[in-house]
């Protein structure tokens, strides 16, 4: 039985920065990676190159049961925070759209620079081997791995959600926490892509087609681009919304956001004799544009169209009704919405009320980013919060 200050349980994006900041505070830690190598989520993420963080970080750009929780942790962590360690390592970065940072390189550079890091803290890492026989008696958590035993007075559960099971993601997390007695939000597919059926299946005749839209369900928005897929709907406005979105509710595709109130009869007005079809041509991509205008009906030439039609046809188009029938679930779910109660965690330490010793960390706790670089962020902030406090 080998003894440790602390267990970290997942070897990924929260459990690495934990394990680094407590093994520079002088902390004997182990972490334990069920996988064949640490960090593979992050070694896939942003194309390869890993979308590590935001400069928009804000917590309001969180989901979760408690909107406040987020707020210490990203507060004492914060995007440049982490910037600086990237650049401490020389690892070269640019900005893509909307304050996504990405490596210039590899995604392999972050994963290398947090090893780096462990290794400066003295940290053991074990991969390959699952945590098995978690007990906590006498303060202490004690299991065994790949036929050693390990002990200690802290234990952290970083092993995060379901999302992307072919990278051997599981729900262990909530397995463990309802063992410990620890409240789950129920987990859910969150950034993923929608799936349509019924009457909607036509659109994906559009299979491939994208276009800059605003995507709506309830009283969220997102103005990005909208890919339809062979199964429904996709691209990153879809992925954002999808995180809202609840069965049986509608998702509302402003297509042309660009286009004022009236903007249809304006145009019958300056060109009479053109054709929705041929006006839609001009802004969306033409294939789109034929199915839009074949659906509302409008074949005739602008000048022949009662004011009342174009209007209708304009309100249609600024917030069309799909009804997604589902999502394409956990395999295709960047992440996981739901999971350990905030209600159980300090969100100073993130150390658990009612276990003490026993701590959550990144997408295994009920907080869920973003798309682009948010869930990273929750990482590295929920990961260094813990590491400070063991």
């Amino acid at each position: 039985m080998t003894d440790y200050d602390a267990i970290v349980l997942g070897g990924g994006a929260a459990g690495l920065m934990c394990a680094a900041v407590a093994g520079q505070r002088g902390r004997r830690v182990l972490v334990i990676e069920h996988a064949d190598r640490v960090g593979k989520k992050i070694l896939i993420s942003g194309g390869g190159r890993c979308n590590f963080t935001n400069l928009g970080v804000a917590p309001d750009r969180y989901l979760s049961a408690n909107p406040h929780f987020a707020k210490s942790a990203l507060g004492r962590y914060t995007a440049q925070d982490f910037l600086a360690l990237v650049e401490r390592y020389g690892i070269a970065w640019h900005e893509k759209t909307l304050g996504q940072l990405f490596c210039d390189g590899s995604s392999r550079q972050i994963v290398d620079m947090l090893l780096a890091e462990c290794a400066q803290g003295g940290a053991d890492i074990a991969v390959g081997h699952s945590a098995r026989e978690i007990e906590h008696a006498d303060g202490r958590f004690r299991l065994s791995f790949g036929g050693r035993q390990a002990q200690a007075p802290a234990l952290v559960i970083a092993t995060g959600g379901p999302s992307i099971p072919k990278m051997g993601a599981t729900d262990f997390a909530y397995d463990l926490a309802r063992r410990f007695g620890l409240k789950v939000i129920e987990p859910r597919p969150a950034l993923v892509p929608l799936t349509l059926g019924g009457d909607e299946t036509l659109f994906r005749s559009l299979s491939g087609v994208s276009a800059e839209v605003v995507a709506r369900a309830g009283r969220t928005a997102f103005r990005e681009a909208a890919l339809f897929t062979h199964r429904g709907l996709s691209g990153p406005a879809i992925l954002q919304i999808s995180s809202y979105w609840r069965h049986g509710e509608p998702v509302a595709i402003d297509f042309l956001p660009d286009r004022a109130t009236g903007w249809l009869r304006a145009a019958k007005r300056e060109h009479p004799r053109a054709t929705l079809r041929s006006q839609l041509a001009v802004m969306l991509p033409d294939r789109l544009a034929d199915v839009l205008a074949e659906r509302i009906g409008l074949t005739r030439e602008l000048a022949n169209c009662p004011d009342a039609q174009l209007q209708g046809a304009e309100q249609r188009l600024a917030g069309w009704p799909f009804h997604p029938n589902g999502t394409e679930g956990f395999a295709k779910a960047e992440v996981t919405a739901g999971g350990i109660s905030t209600a159980e965690l300090s969100s100073q330490t993130m150390e658990a009320r009612k276990v003490p010793g026993l701590y959550a960390i990144g997408e295994a706790v009920d907080v869920t980013g973003w798309l682009g670089g948010y869930n990273f962020q929750w990482a590295w902030a929920s990961g260094w919060a813990a590491g400070m406090a063991l």
